[in-house]
């Protein structure tokens, strides 16, 4: 299975791209999201160096075997747990996700169904199951942030996982980081595991923004 590519950007077409890895060249389907970043990326003989995080899809029914790209592994992973709703496949999943993973985690955690709406290919009724399937699953993904350099941060604990989180992966500065867990701990001390604490930061932050 693959997992992850890097290689010479080879060719650009409307949802698609075509990267050459060790001779051989990986035609992988790109998100909405992830396109707009491949925009002024030079493609060809000479094209740039570009590296992907790979969702591999392969059923009895897609025999063929698709490869999804996203920039991010957080990306890859909301769009992991987007799939899980009833009716959204991998490739309507590859359609509907144009705007940033954060505004659609905030539409699901918030219940906001009319930009869930927007989504290309998502209706009403999908869209109340993509709340009815995600809501409360997704905060995590609401804090991501795209305007800070990730930084290592070592892992002790479940408190010391989330600000890994929230600085490698989410984009937060870690003094950020450490004080939206601390700040989440006071409120709610009986949390024990990751899942718990990112909705409760998420929680904090949404409070803090009202």
């Amino acid at each position: 299975m693959i997992r992850y590519i890097e290689g010479k950007l080879l060719k650009k077409e409307e949802d698609r791209i075509v990267v050459l890895s060790n001779g051989i060249g990986y035609e992988i389907l790109l998100p909405g999201i992830v396109r707009k970043t491949f925009t002024s990326k030079k493609a060809g003989e000479d094209g740039e160096m570009v590296k992907l995080f790979i969702y591999y899809h392969q059923t009895e029914r897609q025999p063929k075997p698709l490869l999804i790209g996203f920039n991010f592994e957080p990306e890859k992973e909301f769009f992991e747990k987007f799939i899980t709703v009833e009716d959204i496949g991998p490739p309507t999943a590859v359609k509907a996700l144009i705007l940033p993973i954060p505004k659609i985690a905030k539409a699901i955690e918030e219940r906001d169904s009319k930009t869930l709406e927007s989504l290309k290919g998502i209706g009403k009724r999908t869209a109340d199951k993509i709340i009815a399937t995600l809501h409360g699953k997704v905060g995590k993904f609401a804090l991501m942030r795209e305007d800070q350099i990730p930084v290592d941060v070592e892992v002790v604990d479940f408190k010391k996982q989330v600000e890994e989180v929230l600085v490698k992966d989410l984009g937060h500065k870690l003094s950020e980081a450490q004080r939206l867990v601390k700040e989440a701990m006071v409120r709610n001390p009986n949390i024990t595991t990751p899942e718990e604490l990112f909705e409760e930061v998420y929680r904090g932050q949404k409070g803090n923004s009202l």
